[in-house]
C-alpha cells in the first residue's frame, strides 16, 4: 500500500531513532525527497488547506463535473450519496494528515501551522454544514441544468 510506503519513509527521514542508521548527506537527500513528495501532494488538495470560501469553491466545481459524469450515464453512482461522509473521511485520513507532516517539517515556516489549522477549521465546518452544502450542490446542479435546455430550445425557435 502507497500510504504505508510513504509513511514508513516518513519515519526513516524524520524520527530521530531511525536517522543514527544513516549518513548525514543520505539522511538530508532522503528528507528533502520525502518533502517534495509530500509538497507535490499538497498541492493537488491545496483547496483544502486554505480559507473556507476557497475551499467550498473547489469542492463545488468537483462535485459538479462528477454529478455531471453521473448524470449523462459516464459514472454509475450517484456521488452526492457518498459525498458528505466521503469529505470527512478524505479530511480524516489524508488532508489533516498531510498538512501534520507539512508542519512538522517546517519547510513553509509558519504557513505549515496555518495550513493545518485550514485543515482542521474546514473540516469542522464541513462536519457541521456539509449535508446541506451536498444538498445545494444537487439543487444547483438541477437548477443550471434546466437553464441550459432553456437555452438550447431558445435559439432552435
Amino acid at each position: 500500500d502507497l500510504v504505508k510506503l510513504r509513511n514508513r519513509r516518513w519515519q526513516k527521514a524524520f524520527a530521530s531513532s531511525s536517522q543514527d542508521e544513516m549518513t548525514k548527506d543520505d539522511l538530508m537527500d532522503l528528507k528533502a525527497t520525502i518533502v517534495i513528495e509530500h509538497i507535490l501532494q499538497a498541492a493537488d488538495v491545496s483547496h483544502t488547506m486554505q480559507h473556507w470560501h476557497v475551499y467550498q469553491k473547489w469542492n463545488h466545481r468537483l462535485f459538479q463535473e462528477m454529478y455531471r459524469a453521473f448524470m449523462s450515464g459516464r459514472v454509475p453512482l450517484d456521488p452526492s450519496l457518498g459525498w458528505y461522509q466521503g469529505e470527512l473521511w478524505f479530511f480524516d485520513n489524508y488532508i489533516i494528515p498531510l498538512a501534520r507532516k507539512l508542519n512538522e517539517c517546517g519547510v513553509f515556516g509558519v504557513s505549515g501551522d496555518e495550513f493545518l489549522n485550514y485543515a482542521m477549521m474546514n473540516r469542522s465546518e464541513w462536519e457541521q454544514k456539509g449535508e446541506q452544502i451536498v444538498e445545494e450542490m444537487r439543487n444547483d446542479y438541477t437548477h443550471e441544468s434546466a437553464k441550459v435546455e432553456k437555452e438550447k430550445e431558445d435559439l432552435q425557435i
